[in-house]
């Protein structure tokens, strides 16, 4: 049975790998924006299962006749959230935004929130055609809490001028430099990374003991 991590992070891909786990990645292409109201792990929520819908469809190319294999799907969404529950830390857009973010988060407790959905699918072979079906999920959500040390505009000017918080949600990565900003985590380390690996590995265990 193939596992597929259906993301482009490289720090997904570097969790799962320290992991020993045999796996190849598929990128999906979604619209990702957040709906009128939407609480923020209703919108990770939506987008981890949209996620995996795409990646199946994105097999179907790959799914004919002769390939009768099943295969098993990673998906997952992170986002920063900050104290007040419902703002959502996004990419920022320039140093302006990072600084208006990071003021917010200075000298305070944020949430960094990740939903992960495993996905068994088989190729399903019907009137002489082909395609992957879902066969069965599983789901989590795991939250862990950040606290930042209280920033100054030096500190934040000469982050971003490191070039490192361009792509990263929040305007931060805490595998990098910004890992002197953090006074303080309380809950999975990994899971602010990128995906929650201690928890993801739990998720995935019935779905690989059952392809044994």
């Amino acid at each position: 049975m193939t596992l597929i991590l259906a993301s482009s992070s490289p720090r997904r891909r570097e969790l799962l790998a320290q992991a020993s786990l045999d796996f190849s990645t598929l990128s999906v292409d979604i619209d990702e924006a957040v709906l009128a109201n939407e609480a923020p792990t209703d919108y990770i929520q939506r987008m981890v299962a949209t996620k995996a819908q795409a990646a199946v469809e994105a097999l179907n190319s790959l799914c004919n006749l002769d390939n009768k294999d099943e295969v098993i799907i990673i998906t997952a969404d992170t986002i920063g959230v900050l104290s007040d529950g419902k703002t959502v830390l996004v990419k920022p857009a320039d140093f302006h935004d990072a600084r208006a973010m990071w003021q917010k988060m200075s000298d305070n407790t944020h949430q960094v929130w990740t939903a992960v959905t495993v996905t068994k699918a088989f190729c399903d072979l019907k009137n002489n055609t082909s395609s992957w079906q879902i066969h069965d999920q599983n789901r989590l959500i795991e939250c862990t809490d950040v606290t930042f040390v209280p920033l100054t505009d030096a500190m934040m000017q000469r982050y971003w001028d490191s070039g490192e918080p361009q792509d990263k949600a929040g305007g931060y990565g805490i595998q990098g430099l910004a890992a002197a900003w953090v006074e303080k985590i309380n809950g999975s380390y990994t899971n602010v990374v990128g995906l929650p690996l201690a928890q993801t590995l739990s998720l995935l265990k019935p779905f690989l003991n059952k392809a044994d």
